[in-house]
């Protein structure tokens, strides 16, 4: 199973648990994906299954101890490092966070193009977006210069490719095989 699906499961819970401190708790979140990511040890010692779980269980506490979160946070990276995917905090926590932007009614979606987009072209991919899912859609841009022209639009696990890129790889494979 993928880490994408994986991710968006344990959000999926976690936005069912929380009712209004939502925020509260994906700031909380967010500050221990921060701790795991600035400590190289705290990093390497999570992702290492050779080490025995009751020594990390004690460093988490220890750490939960010292950041004091809310409880269903701290929960929730219990239930995280019982089923050793406290490794995956970072993805969770942008599954989470797209989990409760669906909910209120905001679907996010990535666009990679290989320029910049104006601000005109932006708006009517935005529309266009809109007018496709039936919901407010939240726009995410990068640059791949690799894609050569053309869009790539993401949205969740579905995957629109227009990119130049892809229809000369098409191409090829038809060429190819007749």
């Amino acid at each position: 199973m993928s880490v994408e699906l994986i991710s968006r499961r344990y959000a999926s819970a976690l936005a069912d648990v929380v009712k209004s401190d939502y925020k509260t708790v994906q700031a909380e979140l967010k500050t221990f994906e921060g701790i795991i990511v600035e400590s190289k040890e705290l990093s390497s010692l999570f992702a290492n299954p050779s080490l025995a779980h009751a020594g990390k269980v004690r460093v988490l506490e220890g750490v939960l101890e010292k950041t004091k979160p809310s409880k269903t946070t701290a929960n929730f990276l219990r239930v995280l490092l019982e089923n050793g995917r406290l490794v995956n905090l970072a993805e969770i926590n942008k599954a989470f966070v797209d989990v409760l932007s669906e909910r209120s009614g905001v679907v996010s979606a990535k666009i990679t193009s290989s320029r910049e987009l104006s601000a005109k072209e932006q708006k009517d991919l935005e529309t266009n977006l809109e007018k496709m899912v039936g919901s407010k859609v939240n726009l995410a841009y990068e640059i791949n210069q690799e894609i050569i022209g053309g869009i790539v639009t993401r949205i969740g696990s579905t995957v629109y490719d227009s990119s130049i890129r892809t229809q000369l790889d098409n191409l090829k494979k038809q060429l190819v095989n007749g």
